[in-house]
């Protein structure tokens, strides 16, 4: 019989008893399928399924001369976005451009006898380009079954684990920065060859994939699985990954052999009142490895830190930062971070910036900054001053909007706007 007939059945004898009875129980007088495996937030019901629907929609808008992207910390005009060639504002491109970005997930979850099993379907339009192209297409689509043991099959993300790396200073690291916060590896797409005709591989992952993890207990959990059964000549990349959470700590090894090339990606984070340190490494088969560590310590109004990082071929860099939560709502950080490169000829590149951020209401925070960034990439990029000034808002419902407008010595400016909204 299903736990929500007894339930149902244990509801309606309780209503049948004398009305004291009934006032003290203060009883629900339904329960779904959504209830019975404890998930919560939009959900439709049927008898036997639960769909749990959520979703985001970000709307950016980019108005001025100059791409915000900065690359090593110099600003640069938009048709050179990621090199160190600073065009004549005259000639240059603006990036006026909007942006808007979607994603809808679909989980249906049914009871059986092995625990929870689901179906999910996540998808995703991104219209990065500011054209009008607003094609959807299809993120995710697998089906899993179980509890403390799980199998996973279709098209999906890896359970390679790439977390516990992130830097713990204001600013972050520039090659951190540059490799979405973190460590990386030697291409941002491991299913293609990181130098097209290079014949190089790398073990790609995710895509289509069968996995299994499993929670051992003490805040320990494996996993393995087969990963990019669809790839390049019909490879497929073997993953494995072993997890711990517990006592202030989150740790991970993670590794992904298969295509002809493998990759590894380890991660420490520790947190100690009132230390916290992070620790971080990577590598594959092109020889590229990249290693993170970092530091904070926290004293009452005061937070420190301090973060370094290497790659192969002496590239090395180094940051460092001073917070101050003056009050509740008002916080003070300095920050500043260099970075030694070799590609490309050796060169230096630093960057310095402080801030402040003041929540004046509830729902409003102002934020204001101002730094100064040079570097001898290339053509030398000379002492380039600048200010930044926002304002963002928060009003509840999972509504979020920003503003901000950034201007430098070299003549650019940029005004950004920003609005979102959680669905969940």
């Amino acid at each position: 019989m299903k736990i929500r007939s007894l339930l149902l059945g244990s509801v309606a004898l309780a209503g049948l008893s004398t009305a004291g009875y009934a006032a003290d129980l203060g009883v629900v007088t339904s329960l779904d399928v959504c209830d019975e495996l404890g998930l919560s937030g939009l959900t439709i019901s049927s008898d036997d399924n639960c769909l749990v629907i959520t979703g985001k929609v970000t709307f950016e808008y980019d108005w001025g001369d100059y791409d915000p992207g900065r690359v090593y910390g110099a600003f640069q005009w938009r048709p050179a976005k990621n090199t160190y060639t600073v065009l004549d504002p005259a000639t240059a491109l603006d990036s006026n451009k909007g942006d808007v970005d979607a994603w809808l997930s679909f989980v249906g979850t049914a009871d059986s006898d092995f625990g929870p099993a689901k179906a999910v379907i996540k998808l995703i339009s991104e219209n990065a380009t500011g054209t009008v192209d607003q094609t959807v297409g299809i993120d995710e689509a697998w089906v899993g079954i179980g509890d403390t043991t799980m199998l996973m099959a279709g098209y999906k993300s890896s359970i390679f684990n790439k977390g516990d790396d992130t830097p713990l200073n204001y600013l972050g690291l520039f090659n951190s920065s540059s490799v979405n916060t973190g460590v990386g590896f030697a291409a941002d797409n491991p299913a293609n060859d990181p130098v097209p005709g290079s014949g190089v591989r790398l073990a790609g992952t995710g895509g289509d994939v069968i996995q299994i993890v499993s929670n051992l207990g003490n805040g320990i959990q494996v996993g393995g699985g087969i990963e990019q059964l669809a790839g390049l000549g019909g490879n497929l990349t073997a993953v494995g990954v072993v997890s711990y959470a517990g006592d202030g700590v989150t740790a991970h090894w993670s590794a992904a052999v298969g295509n002809g090339g493998w990759r590894t990606h380890a991660g420490f984070t520790g947190a100690w009142d009132p230390i916290k340190v992070v620790a971080a490494i990577s590598a594959d088969n092109t020889g590229y490895w990249n290693a993170l560590g970092s530091v904070s310590a926290t004293f009452d109004m005061f937070t420190l830190a301090a973060s370094g990082e290497a790659l192969n071929g002496g590239e090395w860099g180094v940051g460092g930062s001073a917070g101050a939560k003056v009050t509740d709502g008002v916080t003070i950080n300095l920050g500043g971070r260099f970075f030694h490169g070799i590609v490309g000829g050796p060169y230096n590149v630093w960057q310095t910036e402080a801030s402040i951020s003041a929540a004046v209401t509830e729902s409003i925070t102002l934020t204001g900054a101002i730094g100064a960034t040079s570097s001898t990439k290339g053509p030398a990029t000379p002492l380039v001053l600048y200010g930044t000034g926002g304002v963002a808002w928060a009003p509840g419902g999972g509504f979020t909007s920003s503003a901000s407008v950034t201007v430098n010595t070299l003549g650019g400016y940029k005004a950004v706007f920003k609005a979102a909204k959680d669905i969940k």
